[in-house]
């Protein structure tokens, strides 16, 4: 769903290779997701299987019933759709081109980094909850002034808190924002290296079973 969701024209983060797209019957100049949307409707067969074994096994008494002879079908169908959905999951991957520029546009605007603010008007021992409502009010001041945080006027903000100095562009900027995100499954990039080292290791480990 991400796959397609990133890959349409209003969010553009993601291309997909030619070998696993359609082009449209209409614009000439659009690529429809195909791939990942027949896997997506195919995974609906999986959790039609699912339903059927639940559905057969339920209220049997133990040991061999002959009800269980209809089993065959939907677990060989449930894992011949599994793993041809995973194959072809695994082609569109290997060829997915991220578009930097869009997902680089995307992190810095809408005002992602007010928290930042918000936490470096706490660390300046201003309360977190009038931290909080100064952000909100300093965001509705950029909002106003068709600006982002990062080209707000410093006495923009010091007229809301006179404790923000000139190292606050430095907290807002993108690069400090992902590094302070410094926990399991954040954004600093030891974190998302880690991440990326585990799920190399699973997927070894798996193919080595």
């Amino acid at each position: 769903e991400d796959i397609i969701l990133y890959t349409t024209i209003e969010f553009g983060f993601f291309e997909l290779s030619d070998s696993v797209s359609t082009g449209s019957s209409l614009m000439p100049q659009k690529k429809n997701p195909d791939s990942m949307e027949l896997v997506r409707g195919k995974s609906a067969r999986v959790f039609g299987h699912l339903i059927t074994l639940l559905t057969m096994l339920k209220g049997l008494p133990m040991a061999y019933n002959k009800d269980m002879q209809e089993d065959k079908e939907a677990v060989f169908g449930a894992a011949d759709t599994t793993r041809n959905c995973l194959q072809i999951t695994a082609t569109v991957l290997q060829n997915l081109r991220v578009r930097e520029d869009k997902t680089q546009n995307a992190a810095v605007e809408g005002y992602l980094n007010a928290t930042e603010l918000a936490d470096y008007l706490s660390k300046k021992d201003v309360p977190f909850r009038d931290a909080h409502e100064l952000a909100g009010k300093i965001v509705l001041r950029a909002i106003k002034l068709k600006v982002e945080l990062n080209d707000l006027e410093l006495s923009e903000m010091q007229k809301y808190c006179p404790k923000i100095q000139a190292d606050i562009y430095d907290v807002l900027s993108l690069k400090q924002t992902l590094k302070t995100k410094n926990v399991i499954g954040g954004t600093a990039p030891e974190r998302v290296e880690e991440a990326m080292r585990k799920a190399k290791l699973y997927l070894t480990t798996q193919q080595q079973r």
